[in-house]
């Protein structure tokens, strides 16, 4: 039995207790809150592309063993236009709309600028994220909408452009332990200049407690990384962070700015302009926290698209990295929803299979080195680093799984050494079947699947003064397509991967992107 992807979601606003099987930790107190594409069609039009689907958010309460669930569509301006219009107005990133044919000629003029200089959407439709006390839904624009977490209304939306000159932004930031928030954008041909900046959203001080304006007016830049292609910045998803350094990877994927301002005119979609150049190299920007600035020698791997960052730590003069890394830019193509119905996703002649590759790069300078000599030096990984000439090296990583995707760690773990990995299985296709939990050190993996269910990106919750690392429970929300069951909440235990409880929700769920837990009284 497959699942529709294209079957527009029904909201269900008012909290439902869930039926539960098995006994959820008392211990496990707070919200998930789990973000993906819901509405597919409106009037007579329809998105051409999944990740283009309006919002629809969903809200897992865990209380003394219970579990509330309650859904809501994000009440985005692009929400509201293409409602109250009963036809898609507002364009995607894979869906160009254009003008009902009756309107007027003022009306498609205004439309057309909007599109040379594209005004995104704010359909926040990929992950959650908290900046100050604040929680927003995302994508990859400059707009996000802030939420209430606990009913799923949507509130405010702000735009980075007030406050940062970026006109895209990564929707998966890092938090540190006192609750700042770092995040990446791109500005792009900002006074002739494109670049990335990583900025700084501050925790909330004592003094701006319970005034009400963003975190965001607080924004810090730590540093900004010049484009190596004034007018092709490269596509990113994720970065990573260390407690000395962030990693930034610019991959030979690019938006091509030109094409996207004539895109409208040429009646193609934006994602048209995305360009993935195989003969170029991946760049690899090691940053210093501290300092701002750029490591000074440059790191070079072969061409690959990388959506996703596992986590980065340091050890013995080293910065390790992993990420989950393709050969080429297939994947986007996977959910063009026409495919995902020919094929429901399975057996896809043109699947690129994602890999879990771990990068090592030695911090220390490379001088006295000899041309073709490997400078890591730790004993438990074969991922190298050969210096080709003087403030350059050819990185080359350690391929630990082939067919994993959307990794989650024990959080508590980030910028740590990590051993453990939860995440999708994705051996035949960009859909999955199971769930798995990897272990880096001993490259086991023990999986979760049953017959005609889809899970969810899985998010670990550690147990509070939890003994080890996988000392949590492991949630999946999972779309059940067996004729007469209901859809459910799966927790599973993170040591041993197996399931402890499951809590029936009695209504449909969709399958989504990111999830986001918050912890009770955070």
């Amino acid at each position: 039995m497959a699942t529709d992807y294209s079957k527009n979601a029904v909201e269900r606003p008012e909290p439902f207790k869930a039926e539960v099987k098995g006994s959820i930790p008392t211990w496990l107190q707070g919200i998930l809150l789990r973000n993906g594409p819901g509405i597919f069609s409106v009037g007579d039009t329809s998105y051409n592309h999944w990740f283009d689907g309006m919002a629809i958010m969903h809200s897992f309460a865990f209380k003394d063993g219970e579990m509330t669930h309650r859904s809501r569509f994000l009440r985005s301006d692009t929400y509201k236009a293409n409602m109250e219009a009963n036809r898609i107005i507002v364009s995607e990133m894979g869906t160009m709309a254009y003008p009902d044919p009756s309107k007027n000629f003022i009306v498609k003029a205004i439309t057309f600028l909007n599109h040379t200089v594209p005004d995104f959407t704010d359909n926040g439709a990929s992950n959650f994220m908290k900046y100050g006390n604040d929680y927003y839904a995302t994508s990859e624009t400059n707009y996000i909408r802030k939420i209430d977490p606990v009913t799923l209304e949507t509130q405010d939306k702000v735009d980075y452009m007030k406050y940062l000159a970026v006109n895209l932004a990564s929707s998966h930031p890092h938090y540190d332990k006192e609750g700042n928030a770092y995040n990446i954008g791109t500005s792009i041909a900002e006074k002739g200049k494109t670049k990335y900046i990583l900025f700084k959203v501050p925790a909330v001080s004592e003094k701006d407690k319970g005034k009400n304006f963003p975190a965001l007016k607080n924004v810090e830049v730590v540093c900004t990384v010049p484009c190596r292609s004034l007018l092709t910045p490269s596509y990113y998803h994720s970065f990573g962070m260390t407690d000395n350094y962030f990693i930034f990877i610019e991959q030979p994927f690019k938006l091509d700015i030109v094409k996207m301002a004539t895109a409208y005119m040429r009646g193609v979609n934006w994602a048209s302009c995305l360009k993935f150049c195989p003969e170029e190299n991946t760049l690899i920007h090691l940053i210093d926290r501290k300092t701002g600035k750029e490591v000074e020698t440059k790191f070079y791997t072969g061409a690959m698209v990388v959506y996703h960052h596992v986590n980065a730590f340091e050890d013995n003069g080293h910065v390790i990295f992993d990420v989950i890394a393709y050969n080429d830019n297939s994947l986007y193509d996977m959910f063009y929803l026409s495919k995902l119905r020919e094929n429901s996703g399975f057996h896809d002649e043109g699947y690129s299979k994602p890999s879990y590759r771990r990068f090592a790069i030695p911090i220390h300078s490379d001088k006295g080195i000899a041309i073709g000599e490997d400078l890591v030096k730790l004993k438990y990984t074969t991922a190298s680093a050969v210096k080709e000439k003087e403030g350059k090296l050819m990185v080359q990583a350690e391929v630990l799984l082939e067919g994993f995707e959307l990794p989650r760690i024990n959080y508590d773990f980030n910028s740590k050494r990590h051993r453990f990995v939860y995440g999708n299985c994705v051996e035949e296709s960009a859909l999955a079947k199971q769930i798995a939990k990897f272990d880096t050190e001993t490259k086991e993996m023990v999986c979760w699947t049953e017959d005609n269910c889809w899970p969810s990106e899985p998010v670990f919750v550690p147990r509070p003064n939890g003994e080890s690392e996988d000392d949590g429970v492991v949630l999946v929300s999972v779309i059940n397509s067996n004729p007469g069951q209901p859809c459910f909440m799966l927790i599973l235990d993170g040591r041993t991967f197996k399931e402890v409880a499951r809590a029936y929700v009695n209504t449909e769920l969709h399958k989504d992107v990111h999830g986001f837990f918050i912890p009770q009284g955070n």
